[in-house]
């Protein structure tokens, strides 16, 4: 394939690797925008997410088992003093039904303790309302939201980086509306286990992620216990295979990767024990990953044809070394990141390329994404890929500059249809054309374009904008139709909603 202009080079390397253009458009990186993206890889730069709020894995389970033990003294005494005065229902009568507390956008209604404390049935109306308790985890959900979308998601100059802690989110999947646990710690899971990793080897960053209580809590792993274990004394008790299964078919082999069922049990019978230590700390610092012997299988294990032997914790991970370094995963993975970033339908010499680069490095990131980039076959001028509902709320936010509260963020992406960390399962959300761009979908768009120019300071030109954002990847029909807008708001959202900036 021909090489492109720089001005061509600049709008790609921003809207297919990067976030999309800020308001100074392609000017920063115009004389060497192939080279910003390599830089971007060889310094490793990841944005950092930072607020008070955000704390560590540990720390923040630790504040969730304290706000659960509040809530429930909070309804037992509730109840008590409900028991105790029988005849506070003579001053008020029979009580009305309680109402679920507000949520804010994006907020997960059937979560858990997500409504307000409710005041005792009966209590006498002249007494003050017992206050709602605030929902720790959503509070804690919107300090993470609000450090991405008015925090990271501005920092780099293109922000492959950012784009590559998105992908890898996305690829390990967990969703806040699993548990508590999950909805708390979703955020520490991508800083912790994601971030760290995104330019070292895959072996490290899929060892991070398996171990991490995210993924515990959200495959179930703490429920799975060895049939043969000392835990097990009853034989009551028994696997629980969804961790395993998933991480063969989704981390690292792929669907097709040759694994078998009894592959996925005997995975499963080796991460047996791998759990989080609860509030009370027995098995360790409340709120860490930690191995319970107790629960574990004993035994050697054969898993893909090569034999583990015994030796506890280390048994699990010397297969995950393995798994990260087989040739399937290799593929598996330059596919998904050839499919994320280039086209739905990869070009099979690229992911072979991608793949080689892989297997020849032991799962080095970095010259991963550097074989990527450095191919003619990614820089196809051609926009064929459609922004997912995160990318095209990213790219708005970098292009308008506004800094929307996080509920609103995450009532916004709901309403596109894509919330923020909590996919339908853990393949996390669909990476084609066909998924985004039905008309339910480009419609809520609109609605967004127009919410996003009407906030715009009347300063900015719709087709100044336009053309600086995009430049020669922009056409003449988007141009024409920005400039006859007949509002500068309308010529915003027109050029917001147009082909060039939906697609990349």
């Amino acid at each position: 394939m021909a090489q492109q202009s720089n001005d061509v080079y600049a709008a790609l390397a921003l809207s297919r690797f990067g976030l999309g253009a800020d308001h100074n458009g392609t000017a920063p990186i115009a004389s060497d925008p192939r080279g910003a993206l390599m830089e971007e890889i060889t310094e490793r730069f990841v944005p950092v997410p930072v607020g008070p709020e955000l704390q560590s894995t540990a720390n923040l389970l630790v504040a969730l088992y304290a706000f659960q033990e509040q809530r429930k003294q909070a309804r037992q005494q509730a109840v008590t003093a409900v028991a105790a005065s029988p005849q506070d229902k003579l001053v008020q009568g029979p009580p009305r039904p309680q109402q679920a507390a507000p949520q804010p956008a994006g907020a997960m209604a059937a979560q858990p303790g997500n409504q307000a404390m409710a005041p005792p049935p009966g209590k006498p109306v002249d007494k003050p309302m017992q206050p709602a308790m605030p929902y720790l985890p959503q509070q804690i959900l919107l300090a993470e939201v609000d450090a991405r979308f008015n925090g990271t998601i501005r920092q780099p100059l293109i922000g492959f980086g950012e784009r590559l802690a998105m992908f890898w989110a996305n690829h390990f999947a967990v969703a806040v509306s699993k548990s508590e646990e999950v909805h708390i710690v979703a955020g520490a899971f991508e800083r912790e286990a994601i971030r760290p990793h995104v330019f070292g080897r895959f072996a490290d960053m899929l060892l991070a992620v398996e171990t991490h209580p995210a993924m515990l809590g959200y495959l179930d792993n703490q429920q799975s216990i060895g049939p043969n274990s000392k835990a097990n004394g009853n034989k009551k008790r028994g696997l629980n295979e969804n961790l395993a299964r998933e991480t063969l078919e989704l981390h690292t082999l792929g669907v097709n990767g040759g694994y078998t069922q009894t592959d996925v049990t005997t995975l499963a019978k080796i991460i047996t024990g791998w759990t989080v230590a609860r509030a009370e700390g027995k098995l360790g610092a409340p709120g860490t990953f930690v191995f319970n012997a107790g629960a574990h299988e004993p035994g050697d294990q054969t898993l893909l044809g090569l034999t583990y032997a015994d030796n506890g914790v280390g048994q699990g991970r010397e297969v995950l070394r393995d798994l990260a370094r087989h040739p399937a995963t290799a593929q598996h993975i330059a596919t998904k990141l050839v499919r994320h970033f280039v086209a739905d339908t990869p070009p099979p010499a690229l992911v072979q390329a991608v793949a080689a680069t892989f297997s020849k490095t032991d799962g080095d990131l970095s010259a991963v994404y550097s074989a990527l980039v450095g191919s003619e076959d990614a820089w196809n001028p051609t926009l064929s890929k459609v922004r997912s509902p995160l990318e095209f709320m990213t790219a708005l936010l970098r292009a308008s500059g506004e800094t929307p509260k996080p509920n609103v963020i995450l009532g916004t992406l709901n309403a596109m249809g894509q919330p923020f960390w909590a996919p339908a399962g853990p393949n996390g959300f669909a990476d084609t054309v066909d998924v985004w761009a039905s008309s339910e979908s480009l419609s809520m768009r609109m609605d967004v374009a127009n919410m996003i120019a009407n906030a715009v300071p009347p300063q900015i030109d719709p087709r100044r904008f336009i053309s600086d954002s995009l430049g020669p990847l922009l056409s003449k029909e988007t141009l024409q139709a920005v400039s006859r807008a007949e509002t500068r708001s309308q010529g915003l959202a027109i050029a917001y909603l147009s082909p060039e900036f939906q697609r990349r």
